[in-house]
Order: C-alpha cells, then structure tokens, then sequence
C-alpha cells in the first residue's frame, strides 16, 4: 500500500492587486516614523527582495472557508472520488474567517466543519478539524494524513491550505505588500499504485523564535485603531530558515534512501523569492553541489504569499500545465518544505 495524492485544485482570488496601488500608502517604521524615501522607491525595492509584482486579495463577500471549498470541489473532482467517503477534512489556516471589515477572527465553527457544510457531506463519521501551524500547516496535514491512513484510521483525507491575508495587513507596514489571499487543497488516498509519501520531518523551534512572526498594533501611532494586524521580525526569519530549513530538508531525503541527483523539483512556501533562493542553494551546498537550474518553482511573482496556500496552489499550477517551463511526470521525486510561525518547519519526499 502506497499513500498518494489523487486530487488537487486551488483557489485563485479574481482581485489583482497590483505593486503601484501601493504608492499612495503611508508607510512608516514600526516605531511610528517615517520611512526617508519615497513610495515609489520603497516599492521597487520591495520588489527587488521579494520578488512580487502582484498579489491576489478574494472579493469582500468571500471568506477563507470559501475559497477552501472552491479548491476543495476541484479536487474531489479531480480524485473522482464519492465525497461521502471522506474520513478527514483537515483545514489549515491561522485566521479564520475575518469578514470584510471586521477586526474579528471567526473560527466557531471550525473552518474544517464549515467547508464541510458547504460541500454538502452529510456523512457524520467524515470528522473535520482545523490545524494551526503557521505557513507550513498544509504541509503538517499531508503528514497527519498520512499517519491517519497508515496507521488504518482513515482511508480518504481531503487536506486544505486555505487563507484571507488581506483582511489582517496593517497599511501603514511595508511587509504588508508581501501578503495575499488563495487556497489549494489535495485528496490523500491509499493506493496500489507506485509512489506516494516516501519520509517527511517537522520541527518546532520555539525558545527563542515564537514571536518572529506575531499580532501587534499597526505603526501609525497617531491612530485610534486598535485592532491587531501580522507582523514579523524580517531579518531573524531570514537568518532562522536560512540556517534550518536546508538541514531540515537534507534530513528527510537523507532518510528517504533517494539520491538528491533524483530530485525533479523542490516545492518550497512561497515566502520571499530571495529567501527561497537562498534556503534552496544552502541545501545543495549541504551535498557540495550547485543548485540545478528549474529546481525551484516561483508563484510569489504574481500571486503573493498566501501562507498555507502557497505550496499546494503550486503543485496544482503544475500538474495543470499552469505555469510555464514546469512539469512534474510520473515517477518524479519532490520535495514539499515549508517555513513559518512556530517557528515551524518541516519537509516531504514525495514520488509522483
């Protein structure tokens, strides 16, 4: 018995939100001064570091258990699987769903129970659950679904990375522009075919890193709001996933048995393209090797970091032929990683 994945779709916001739209932006430090440089200027060199150009934000009626039900439908369709045999709905995010111009997070009911409302499963033993894990918590849900379908719990798990990044941004911070909204989700089923889940690794570095990504007051002091918006320690996560995430990886493949001369493609979170570069060259330096050209797909240009969604809305952009110059065939080894609030990491070797 092999565990794969039979199913995906993803969820792509219709709203385009373009870098200029933010050059009428006050921007200031998160002291509450003023950035000594033009937005124009604070713009491009944002792009520069980063790699966006633009972002998707869902339209105002649109709630992140939405946009994980539209990725949802894709890939039960896609599986064509009876969606009344489902065993788990596994639903990551980290905000709920915060309404268009609300300052409050929803999550009662779970997120996993109301995507379930929305796909119709009437099914009760169908148990449906969220899972907090920062950006990497899609990728924490193909591993709990992996352990459930192994261990003989489950047979079918529906694992979905959804988010509304958009309704938390605080439009006085400059790291605001990195955000956005979307969702994917996969379908995990035992199987006789070949391939599958192969080994995978999580870690939590909490002493020293917990707060490197948090909720704090938005830098316009002057300001009356007192809603909470994301806010990050930009450096220390650069320097945190730069040293941890390439040894992370080289402990799940070196525990795979796969040769890193096998690996086809490496499916990272979309969280800042220099970063990415970075954590994906350190890997290889790690096997005194150079980073192969084509190894590591980007989406962040056009589609933003949209947390948990960003690697499974990838490798659905892929398969569909979505995103050009990249394929992922049959018999290919993948890695999915990912880096986020925990601090969290963690890795899968994956065979198509």
């Amino acid at each position: 018995m092999n565990i794969k994945i039979t199913g995906t779709g993803s969820y792509i916001p219709a709203n385009i939100e373009k870098n200029e739209n933010f050059h009428s932006h006050e921007f200031l430090n998160s002291d509450g001064s003023t950035i000594n440089a033009p937005n124009e200027v604070i713009v491009k060199k944002f792009k520069a570091i980063t790699g966006i150009e633009e972002r998707r934000y869902a339209k105002s009626h649109l709630n992140t258990s939405d946009l994980a039900t539209f990725a949802a439908e894709k890939a039960i369709e896609k599986a064509k699987i009876n969606r009344e045999d489902l065993d788990y709905i596994i639903v990551a995010h980290n905000y709920g769903d915060v309404r268009s111009g609300s300052i409050q997070s929803d999550t009662v009911p779970s997120i996993a129970s109301r995507v379930k409302h929305l796909l119709r499963i009437k099914n009760p033993k169908c148990v449906g659950y969220d899972l907090l894990f920062g950006c990497p918590g899609w990728v924490e849900g193909v591993i709990q679904a992996n352990a459930f379908i192994k261990s003989g719990i489950a047979k079918k798990c529906l694992v979905i990375g959804a988010e509304t990044l958009s309704r938390i941004l605080d439009p006085h911070d400059r790291d605001s522009m990195i955000y956005s909204d979307g969702a994917g989700a996969v379908i995990i089923e035992a199987t006789d075919d070949e391939g599958g889940i192969i080994t995978h690794d999580s870690a939590t570095f909490a002493l020293d890193e917990a707060h490197f990504i948090f909720f704090g007051q938005t830098n316009n002091q002057n300001s009356v709001d007192n809603r909470r918006y994301i806010k990050m320690y930009g450096r220390k996560i650069y320097e945190f996933a730069l040293t941890n995430v390439p040894l992370a990886m080289k402990s799940c493949l070196d525990k795979s048995g796969v040769s890193i001369s096998d690996v086809k493609k490496i499916l990272i979170h979309q969280a800042n393209e220099k970063m990415d570069e970075a954590i994906v060259k350190r890997f290889y330096e790690l096997y005194n090797m150079q980073m192969p050209e084509n190894i590591m797909p980007m989406s962040i240009g056009k589609l933003g970091n949209s947390s948990v969604a960003t690697v499974p809305t990838l490798y659905d952009l892929i398969l569909n032929g979505e995103l050009d110059n990249q394929e992922i065939n049959k018999g290919d080894v993948v890695i999915f990683a990912s880096v986020g609030a925990g601090m969290n990491i963690n890795a899968i070797i994956y065979k198509q």
